[in-house]
């Protein structure tokens, strides 16, 4: 387990670099990491998933400029993700498919929270891995995960349409649905809805933000989607109980 953990840790150091440089057209490999405000070459020591940053106290070491959040909370996030993912589901096919997930989340989160937007190119990686793993291993017929993808980008494009969320959004919860199924996938929509809602009015509350600025849902999608992959069936069920 200390393994996965430390193996989420390593990736979710490249996540990040996949999800701010993508997006805005720039290679993952050139140039090598660097500090963004001085452009000093970061070393081996400056690169330590987590630790670097808690060592530094958030400080880039050469020139003291603040360091971004997000670079510690992606890594930190994959590895506890990964572990999760290993726990629920072992070294499975379930659990290769969901280190997937967790891996799309990540770079999808990272890359909507910071520039509002989710890279074809990363859905392009992650589609064809994420419909093979589906094919070779289903849970249900072919054509239900088929119908689940198509509902899954069909309800989002309803509110993009009308200007609410981008089409990005779409082809992620396309794929999405593919993943999951009907049902788990419509518990997956309703949790990103709700997660959306209350966090959303919560920092308009506050004053984080405003009113009419946008808010990335991409997180919550995905939120959603792990959450109904990892637990759906028992959440389901546990509805349905409730209520027969």
């Amino acid at each position: 387990m200390i393994y996965v953990s430390v193996l989420g840790l390593v990736l979710g150091s490249f996540f990040n670099v996949v999800a701010l440089r993508v997006p805005v057209g720039k290679s993952i490999i050139n140039p090598p990491s660097c500090c963004g405000n001085c452009g000093t070459k970061l070393s081996a020591v400056d690169l330590i998933p987590v630790v670097s940053y808690l060592i530094s106290r958030g400080k880039c070491r050469y020139c003291g400029d603040s360091l971004s959040l997000l670079y510690p909370a992606g890594e930190a996030l994959t590895g506890l993700l990964y572990l999760w993912i290993i726990l629920r589901f072992g070294v499975t096919s379930e659990g290769m498919i969901g280190l997937l997930l967790v891996s799309l989340t990540v770079i999808v989160s990272l890359s909507d929270l910071k520039y509002m937007r989710i890279p074809n190119k990363v859905l392009l990686f992650f589609a064809p891995l994420l419909l093979l793993g589906v094919l070779l291993f289903p849970t249900q017929p072919w054509w239900e995960h088929v119908l689940s993808g198509l509902l899954g980008g069909g309800i989002i494009l309803l509110f993009a349409l009308r200007g609410g969320m981008g089409m990005g959004d779409v082809k992620l919860f396309a794929i999405c649905g593919f993943v999951l199924g009907v049902p788990e996938l419509i518990l997956a929509f309703l949790i990103a809805c709700l997660l959306g809602t209350v966090i959303g009015g919560g920092m308009m509350l506050i004053g984080r933000v405003s009113r009419k600025q946008p808010i990335p849902f991409g997180p919550w999608l995905m939120i959603g989607t792990l959450i109904s992959y990892g637990y759906g069936s028992e959440i389901i069920q546990g509805y349905l109980s409730l209520i027969l």
